[in-house]
């Protein structure tokens, strides 16, 4: 096998796949970006910050529903086509967003906008399952998870340079949708579904996939075949409960923190959308140090999770009981907290544990049920945490969300005790993965 092809194609991969996935975001960030000028010029029609957390709710509903059928959809006909799909389906809805008016049509069209989105993530882990080497796992997917922590950091800072310029929220919906169309148009000659287009071997999936041997086939047979072997895990449902807790504090974060900055700590809006930049900045340096850390403990998750999320629910208690009141560098401050102790187990659970447990035939699937677990607890984060800090104060939303990370730091410790007691069979089934890996794909050995 041609060892510097196959090298060179990864490299394209990883760097067509964060870019497209950095994308997504910018359709996706932007209504973050544009909520406090929305707020602005609706106000007079009764659209207050409850108003738009349940357009926000209703698009994260069919954000979870969408990676349910999407997860499914991915592992039949492939990650390449629903990746670059998604986007252009994408583009479409943002311009038509950017066109609306009016509380209804601003659900619908986000809502839709969701649910295609709910698409990239789950065909962006099909395609790494049958690119990359299993030993790689956890450092690829914190590479990769930095695709949609940078891309909505640049999402924020991009489009907060045109708010800057003057640009009102129409038109930062119109540069959006051109930008991704551009990425789209690329991703098609450089993204591949797998190394078999290009004449190169696929590396091979974990041993200690639910699916066992045929979790090798990238296709699976049928539904119930595909779905059952999950559903039959533990593991499956701990890390689903995990999901659930910590993308509903993620999600809250992603929505609310220009709106927090802006009315809080007196910042401008073009400076809180630029502010809260330092969110998913953080959040990268958190997932990649997350992944590589993962590696060097052999794939033992938990000793990176449990802690991660302990530390969580003290930096959002500080955040709820310290008066934030025009303290705009010190809110940045405890915000980069929060985004270094989430991210870090929040990046696992629907990557690399995904590709562990769904193997190269249900890999999209995995992700897209473990993500749709996250995304209804995160249903929560519009409407919900909008109308706590309509009524009670944004120290009322940081104090419920300390509630639910310490639960969730309960569950992770019975992830954690679980899998350091079977780590060990797993770590012999991995073994043997890399034994075969190494003997049929010596350029994967060497990747």
């Amino acid at each position: 096998m041609d060892d510097t092809k196959l090298n060179r194609w990864q490299y394209i991969t990883m760097a067509t796949l964060f870019t497209g996935y950095a994308g997504y975001y910018i359709c996706r960030s932007n209504f973050s970006v544009a909520t406090p000028l929305i707020l602005t010029e609706f106000k007079d029609v009764g659209i207050d910050k409850e108003a738009i957390g349940s357009v926000a709710s209703a698009g994260v509903l069919f954000y979870a529903l969408g990676k349910i059928t999407n997860g499914l959809l991915a592992d039949f006909v492939g990650g390449r086509l629903l990746f670059i799909g998604g986007m252009v389906a994408s583009v479409l809805c943002t311009v038509a967003f950017g066109l609306s008016a009016g509380l209804a049509a601003f659900t619908v069209i986000w809502s839709i906008n969701r649910y295609v989105q709910s698409g990239g993530w789950v065909s962006l882990v099909k395609v790494s399952s049958r690119w990359f080497p299993l030993r790689r796992y956890a450092t690829i997917m914190g590479v990769l998870s930095m695709s949609y922590l940078l891309g909505d950091a640049f999402a924020r800072g991009y489009l907060g340079l045109f708010l800057e310029a003057g640009f009102g929220w129409r038109g930062l919906f119109f540069i959006a949708a051109a930008t991704v169309g551009v990425i789209a148009v690329v991703s098609l000659f450089t993204l591949k579904g797998s190394p078999q287009e290009v004449g190169l071997q696929e590396p091979n999936a974990n041993a200690a996939n639910v699916y066992g041997e045929t979790g090798n086939v990238p296709v699976p047979p049928s539904f119930l075949k595909l779905i059952g072997p999950l559903l039959a895990s533990p593991v499956f449902w701990i890390c689903a409960t995990l999901n659930f807790g910590l993308t509903l504090i993620r999600e809250t974060f992603n929505f609310w923190s220009p709106t927090f900055l802006a009315e809080v700590t007196g910042a401008s809006n073009s400076g809180a959308a630029i502010g809260s930049m330092v969110f998913p900045l953080v959040g990268a340096a958190s997932a990649l140090t997350a992944g590589s850390l993962s590696d060097r403990f052999d794939g033992r998750h938990g000793r990176v999770i449990f802690p991660a999320i302990v530390l969580l629910t003290a930096a959002l208690c500080v955040l709820a009981f310290v008066n934030m009141s025009n303290q705009y560098y010190l809110a940045l401050l405890l915000l980069s907290l929060v985004s270094f102790f989430l991210i870090a187990p929040y990046s696992f659970l629907s990557g690399v544990i995904a590709m562990d447990l769904g193997g190269k035939k249900g890999s999209s699937t995995a992700a897209g049920l473990l993500d749709s677990a996250g995304y209804l607890g995160a249903y929560i984060s519009g409407k919900g945490i909008g109308k706590i800090a309509d009524e009670y104060g944004w120290s009322s939303a940081f104090g419920f969300l300390a509630g639910v990370c310490g639960i969730t730091a309960i569950v992770a410790a019975v992830y954690w005790i679980h899998q350091e007691r079977t780590h060990g069979i797993r770590g012999v089934l991995a073994s043997v993965a890399e034994v075969d890996e190494k003997s049929d794909s010596p350029a994967a050995s060497e990747d």
